[in-house]
């Protein structure tokens, strides 16, 4: 009993499996995806000191084989807290467990025939697991979920938000480094069968994800807003690749889906099938806002504030507005805020991540506009507001009118403020799409797009094509340690390496930030 258990494993059963085992004793469960390095993985259970380890020999992603054996013995010589590994075969079932190494068949093997399953009685706080923040600006934050807040919550969600039921086949496409893989396994609590998916989903194609609707006919088919939005552009239609009659609903998060993804979504599995998107966080492991089955879809919004989530948005002033953008914030308290952060004695690393800037009131760090019928649309991140002229500018917008060009791949965008008061700087990172070669005529392009689309605020002073821009393990976008790098900071303050999902694209940002800086540089 509180001994912590981590999994170096992916979306496969027997993840699940270890998370239930140490639900039943009473021991405290913690996951990282094997595409994680070795950095990563110790930043994260280093901090929580794990007794037990199970890891697989490497994963899959697409047609490559990843083979971690190397990395896993790092992060058992990394963790001395360490009393046990477990050996979870993946790439290679008939390997040997390392040395020290117990196989997962062994230890299956001993346990005792006819053995009930004995579940130890716990208080209602006691921890579940420990998910992580991103971790890009420092060490990641170990977040804390108990028993009963998390059960409470994600029946909720599950059961009367997204209508899951025995009847339903639910997948959301995730790995075991995202809480919403912790959201899809709770899937079971309501009697529905989870499907799980471990690969790329763009591999062979980007049909690979609706081809499983088919092969398992899945009712509930949960992804992300940009997987919806590059099957868009590529002019994917899913009904030709496959049988997605069984699909009554698509859950969306990761990013907020603009009306474009909600329509192509009804353009193409049908106006009966209810588009969910989904906005809440690792923090709560749960959404704030959503679809729910009883209320009209409305393309581009969130038809509600969830059940149990006091969620308003303020101004800066601390004051409720309603048809305006504004901070995020939960005047009450819900279920599955956390019980606290690993090793924060005090609560004083707690109190400061979402009780500081109002206090005593919890500021999420997203812009949020609460409409006065009650729908709510996600502008972005507050920390990576766009300010020009006094007028702030949601990232999401933006990045729904730029990515949708077809010369455009991915892109990012920062304002530089201006320390005298001036309007300051916005620059926007494009990567090019494949095949595509960025020019003077793309660019002109791309701000008379978003002049016609948008505002002429939103036009960019500069336009620099990279090869990539920074992302999380998890996929998301990271603006302000691009921002800080553009003002100058050192990467390595800006930026944790250990939680970019490719830090090698931070290096073009601090060429553009000497050039920058540089006499006459733009």
């Amino acid at each position: 009993r509180s001994d912590r258990v981590v999994a170096y494993a992916p979306n496969v059963p027997e993840t699940l499996v270890l998370l239930l085992a140490c639900a039943s004793i009473g021991a405290v469960f913690s996951s990282c995806a094997p595409e994680f390095g070795v950095r990563s993985v110790c930043d994260r259970w280093s901090q929580i000191e794990p007794t037990v380890l199970l890891a697989v020999d490497g994963y899959r992603y697409g047609a490559k084989a990843v083979d971690r054996r190397a990395e896993v013995e790092q992060v058992r010589a990394a963790l001395p807290s360490l009393r046990a590994t477990v050996w979870l075969p993946y790439l290679d079932p008939d390997a040997p467990a390392p040395e020290g190494a117990v196989g997962w068949a062994e230890l299956l093997a001993a346990a005792a025939p006819g053995t009930d399953l004995v579940h130890e009685p716990l208080p209602f706080d006691h921890p579940l697991y420990v998910l992580y923040s991103s971790g890009t600006t420092g060490l990641p934050k170990p977040i804390v979920h108990g028993h009963g807040g998390i059960v409470l919550e994600h029946l909720k969600a599950l059961a009367l938000q997204l209508d899951l039921g025995p009847a339903d086949r639910f997948t959301w496409f995730t790995t075991t480094g995202w809480m919403m893989w912790n959201l899809l396994v709770s899937g079971i609590g309501v009697g529905a069968t989870v499907v799980m998916f471990d690969g790329d989903p763009g591999h062979p194609d980007l049909g690979t994800l609706w081809r499983l609707v088919e092969e398992t006919g899945t009712t509930f088919f949960g992804t992300s807003a940009p997987f919806l939005l590059a099957c868009r552009k590529a002019g994917l239609h899913p009904a030709e690749v496959a049988d997605t009659s069984s699909v009554r609903a698509v859950g969306s998060t990761g990013a907020p889906l603009p009306r474009e993804g909600f329509r192509w979504v009804a353009a193409e599995l049908g106006r009966h099938v209810a588009v969910n998107s989904l906005s809440g966080g690792t923090d709560v492991c749960t959404a704030f806002v959503g679809g729910v089955s009883v209320l009209p879809v409305r393309a581009g919004e969130m038809a509600a504030r969830l059940l149990g989530c006091a969620v308003e948005a303020w101004d800066q002033a601390g004051r409720p507005v309603v048809d305006e953008v504004g901070e995020l914030v939960l005047t009450r308290p819900m279920p599955s805020m956390p019980v606290g952060f690993w090793g924060d004695a005090d609560g004083s690393r707690y109190r400061e991540a979402y009780f500081e800037h109002f206090p005593g009131v919890w500021r999420h760090g997203d812009w949020v506009t609460i409409t006065s019928r009650g729908s709510c649309v996600i502008h972005g991140r507050s920390d990576a507001t766009l300010n020009r002229g006094g007028v702030r500018l949601g990232t999401a917008e933006f990045y729904a009118v730029v990515e949708e060009l077809p010369e455009v791949a991915d892109s990012l965008v920062v304002h530089l403020e201006d320390p005298e008061g001036g309007p300051g700087e916005l620059l926007l990172f494009v990567v090019p799409a494949e095949g595509t070669a960025w020019d003077v005529e793309a660019e002109q392009a791309l701000r008379r797009t978003l002049r016609e689309r948008l505002s002429p605020r939103h036009v960019p002073d500069a336009v620099h094509a990279v090869a990539g821009v920074p992302r999380t393990l998890s996929g998301k976008k990271l603006e302000v340690p691009a921002k800080k790098i553009l003002q100058g900071a050192p990467v390595e303050r800006a930026a944790a390496a250990g939680a970019l999902a490719n830090p090698e694209s931070l290096a073009e940002f601090v060429r553009v930030a000497r050039r920058r800086a540089a006499p006459g540089g733009q």
